[in-house]
């Protein structure tokens, strides 16, 4: 079903643009499939533009898939609020859309970054397609800020592209018309297959033990706002109460750059000989680490569709998720951030196979690895460019 026809600045000789905006890690790892199916489009033409709300880890994204953006705004301050973060992204996007006239806008995902970006595109009447569109966790305040971000954005959009069926029916319940909505899976699964399909490049001295011993790996990652304070000392208490009870056990730890997260969880595992304490490795990396380890610990989104996809089992390290596909298949488990209850979630898939195995099985509903060539589909509809041309 077309999706409407978006006419400025056409003419049938030239490609049409499609502004892709993003600013954090997770994006650019989901945006790069698209922005390379894009490039190989001989009438759509990307135009990448970065906010930079995650600096050095967006920059590493973008060096794996060798993405290079045509404007960089590198907007982020040290401290800055949420509120500074997203008048600068509207203001700043508002003066590119001014000097690219793109004929339309995509952003993926529920960051500031999209929020700003969508809105200021509404605004100049630019159609906005939302990638990963319809994630609910039907709480306001979790995650923080970013359920509020992508209803937002869901309101505003022209396009929803939708990674499953659940996510559909989450728009369709807020009101969004049918015919504007696409199930096309999710692209990070795209990604991933692209990523391990690669040599790893490993650069860290600490990951070489990941690669050359027998034992098992516990990969952990934690950084989200409403787990800082109380919940990410529990998390860290957990991690050495694994790592006592099971010396053979491999606990690898990418730190998140937040201070506060650091702060939290270094002093209780930093005298450890089994815990490995790393900087954060760039997503090539960082996908042939899932790919090793045995469990994942984690409260971030993107690895709860990842990890299934290399038959890895997931604990999740919040109370709730905009991910429920996941826990319905089988392939993540919801555990919240007690110390007691964290240690037993992993005990079990430690000592029971038939549990480990049952998770590690389990289909994952994400998706295939052709998300983004369904995307490039739907915008061609969008901007009029028919298949034929």
């Amino acid at each position: 079903m077309r999706v409407g026809v978006f006419l400025s600045n056409y003419s049938e000789t030239s490609a049409r643009s499609v502004m892709v905006i993003y600013g954090t890690r997770p994006e650019a790892i989901k945006v790069a499939p698209v922005v390379k199916a894009l490039e190989s489009d001989p009438k759509l033409r990307p135009i990448v533009v970065v906010t930079a709300q995650h600096r050095e880890m967006l920059d590493q994204v973008n060096e794996v898939f060798d993405i290079v953006p045509d404007v960089d705004l590198n907007l982020m301050a040290h401290g800055q609020t949420l509120n500074a973060i997203a008048g600068s992204v509207i203001s700043k996007i508002d003066v590119v859309l001014e000097e690219h006239r793109p004929d339309a806008v995509l952003v993926q995902g529920d960051t500031t970054t999209v929020m700003g970006a969508a809105i200021a595109a509404f605004n100049r009447e630019i159609p906005v397609v939302h990638l990963e569109a319809g994630l609910r966790s039907g709480d306001i305040n979790s995650p923080f800020p970013e359920e509020a971000n992508r209803k937002i954005v869901s309101q505003i959009a022209r396009v929803h592209l939708a990674p499953t069926m659940v996510s559909r029916s989450n728009l369709l319940a807020d009101g969004v018309p049918e015919e504007n909505i696409h199930v096309i899976g999710n692209t990070v699964i795209d990604a991933l297959h692209w990523a391990v399909e690669r040599p790893s490049s490993n650069s860290i001295d600490e990951l070489d033990d990941v690669k050359s011993i027998d034992r098992r790996v516990l990969l952990v990652t934690t950084h989200r706002r409403e787990n800082l304070g109380a919940n990410m000392v529990n998390i860290g208490k957990a991690m050495r109460d694994l790592a006592v009870t099971y010396p053979d056990l491999l606990v690898v730890w990418p730190a998140h750059k937040n201070p506060t997260v650091r702060a939290a969880i270094a002093p209780q595992i930093e005298d450890l000989d089994n815990v490995i304490s790393i900087e954060p490795v760039e997503y090539g990396e960082f996908s042939h680490l899932i790919a090793k380890s045995d469990i994942v610990l984690t409260d971030s989104g993107g690895i709860q569709e990842e990890a299934p996809s290399l038959g890895k089992p997931v604990l999740v390290l919040r109370e709730n998720t905009e991910r429920p596909e996941a826990v319905d298949a089988g392939t993540v488990k919801l555990i919240g951030t007690e110390t007691e209850r964290i240690v037993a979630e992993v005990t079990l898939l430690l000592d029971d196979r038939k549990t480990y195995r049952e998770m590690a099985s389990a289909v994952n509903p994400y998706g295939d690895g052709h998300s983004a060539g369904r995307c490039v589909a739907i915008l061609r509809d969008l901007l009029g460019v028919s298949q034929k041309q």
